[in-house]
């Protein structure tokens, strides 16, 4: 028998030395690929070990920026614009005149209240003589005590007619008053949706008149958002939120949730709840009607035993699985296993795994099927 050339037989050793140290291991690798002892193929991708990590769960979301406090303003009185004395996106202070409101028909109202006040004077100033003379002409049994009583009931009317015109006259100065829009609060001007010479309406009620400009205070920002019916049951109230402007990754901001809506609602084919987080510190980039990012932090575990969440099934009776690679075989072992927090990534495992453990991703059928 012919001898093999001393490369071939170097050859041969270093196999037989990479097969008997694999076979200890329970499992070798080859072209990308995990076997076993019984040289069943593992994809490489379909094992991972379980390990120690910080695991962080939050919910992530978009909402629109609006403020906390935004106001539109509207006429009291009617009539047609005399001058307008801002411009969107201009900055006024408590008590700034925003508007004018034509006064013409109210000052041709005054001076007739005037006049009309002016004469029920004179009225009263008649009577009041006509009953002192009649009070001495009773006092001499000169008239009769129906005709004393009849001169005081006209004094009375004459005063009562006289309280009639000076409250008319406090009303149409009132309307006066209200023809000069005057801002209610410190504020930015976010709209300006009429123009001089407009005619506007009255705001009989909170829903009806015209709309003269929209005033808010841009230091107090929030964000409206919707979160899904599953999650919104870990949020709480002053929870601490993480805020992205998506027009620029770079800026982060934080905010807390000051509303969670007591009733759910459905948006975009989703049922969940309506919340609000107000910013901390709004950047100076940020605008009324932008969109931002979202993410409310839930839970944290710190260095715990993990495996990908891919790695996790469900089991029995609503436990769960991972399927470990155990023994001198590598044979994949079914261990029901105690899961904590989880995220889009990775799972906690309370119980049943052990770090440096190796485990499957996928479920050992799923091998057979590929063997």
């Amino acid at each position: 028998m012919d001898r093999l050339p001393i490369s071939s037989m170097k050859k041969l050793i270093t196999v037989a030395v990479l097969l008997s140290a694999a076979g200890g291991a329970g499992f070798y690798l080859f072209g990308g690929k995990i076997f076993t002892a019984h040289n069943q193929e593992i994809p490489a991708q379909y094992v991972a070990k379980a390990e120690k990590r910080d695991i962080d769960y939050t919910v992530d979301v978009t909402g629109d920026v609006a403020p906390q406090a935004q106001l539109d303003i509207k006429s009291q009185v009617g009539g047609f614009i005399k001058a307008l004395h801002v411009v969107a996106g201009q900055v006024v202070k408590k008590n700034d005149i925003l508007c004018e409101i034509d006064d013409t028909d109210l000052q041709n109202a005054k001076s007739s209240a005037l006049t009309d006040i002016e004469g029920q004077r004179l009225i009263v100033d008649k009577a009041q003589r006509a009953f002192d003379r009649g009070k001495e002409l009773y006092a001499g049994k000169l008239i009769t005590k129906e005709a004393f009583d009849n001169l005081g009931i006209d004094l009375d009317i004459a005063k009562n007619g006289l309280v009639r015109t000076q409250r008319a006259l406090r009303t149409i100065q009132d309307q006066l008053n209200r023809t000069k829009i005057l801002a209610p609060s410190d504020g930015t001007v976010l709209t300006v949706p009429v123009i001089e010479g407009q005619v506007v309406v009255a705001a009989a009620s909170v829903n009806s008149g015209t709309t003269l400009m929209t005033v808010a205070d841009l230091s107090k920002l929030l964000v409206n958002t919707h979160v899904n019916q599953v999650d919104v049951s870990r949020l709480r109230q002053k929870q601490t939120v993480e805020l992205t402007l998506d027009s620029a990754s770079e800026e982060k901001m934080e905010g807390r949730v000051i509303f969670i809506a007591p009733i759910a609602s459905i948006k975009n084919n989703v049922k969940g709840f309506d919340v609000q987080a107000l910013i901390s510190k709004p950047s100076e980039r940020l605008r009324p009607g932008m969109t931002v990012s979202m993410t409310i932090p839930v839970a944290h575990a710190s260095d715990a035993v993990s495996v990908p969440i891919a790695a996790v099934f469900k089991g029995n009776n609503d436990t769960h699985v991972v399927y470990v690679l155990s023994g001198d075989e590598n044979k994949p072992e079914a261990r029901d296993v105690s899961v904590g927090i989880t995220n889009l990534d990775y799972a906690e495992i309370k119980s049943g795994v052990k770090p440096g453990e190796q485990i499957l991703t996928v479920q050992p059928r799923v091998l057979d099927k590929n063997s």
